[in-house]
């Protein structure tokens, strides 16, 4: 086979397009058919490439999933002045983010997932603990105004203020609603500002 004009070897040059319809057909078909199912022989059909393109990029499926879901949006840490409003406006993005991109889907097959996969647990726990970086950062701020007790369990903290959103995306179903934002906001600082 003749090189290419440009000194490199012919055929289809490795495209940022490509690129981006791999990741896609990767969050599609990892909430479709989860992490045990997902091949990366039905990314390469879903995306409209051969395997070898994506195998010249990711050694394998664990690498690929990874680098989807971490080009899913993050939260950004906000500061609207008191923590009551920072909590309700980042926990109002956060379903913002959980009903309009795949994360909804992705997450759970993901935490499903990790609790027999060792492997794919060593890779996303930093993962998942980054994109929570954002809360314990409005919570620190939050003790170091004062609003919240010096000597509170952040991790517990977010727990107590993430889990309803958890709970109801892995259990009980249903739309995650801006409705449910300020109850949940008010519910728990009540308890975390009375200890």
């Amino acid at each position: 086979m003749a090189g290419a004009p440009n000194g490199g070897s012919a055929g289809r040059p490795r495209s940022e397009e490509a690129h981006q319809a791999i990741l896609d057909a990767t969050l599609e078909l990892l909430s479709e058919v989860g992490f045990s199912a997902l091949t990366v022989e039905g990314v390469a059909q879903r995306a409209g490439v051969g395997k070898a393109t994506i195998y010249r990029r990711w050694p394998s499926k664990l690498p690929l999933v990874v680098e989807a879901f971490g080009g899913l949006p993050r939260l950004e840490e906000v500061d609207t002045g008191d923590l009551a409003g920072d909590l309700k406006t980042m926990l109002k993005s956060y379903l913002q983010l959980f009903n309009t991109t795949p994360l909804a889907t992705v997450l759970p097959s993901l935490a499903g997932e990790r609790a027999h996969n060792d492997a794919l647990s060593e890779v996303f726990d930093p993962v998942l603990k980054g994109r929570r970086r954002p809360l314990l950062g409005v919570l620190e701020r939050g003790v170091a105004r004062g609003e919240l007790p010096e000597d509170l369990d952040l991790e517990l903290a977010a727990d107590l203020i993430s889990g309803p959103i958890a709970v109801k995306l892995f259990f009980t179903g249903g739309k995650l609603s801006p409705r449910m934002v300020g109850p949940i906001v008010d519910l728990a600082l009540s308890g975390l500002r009375k200890r």
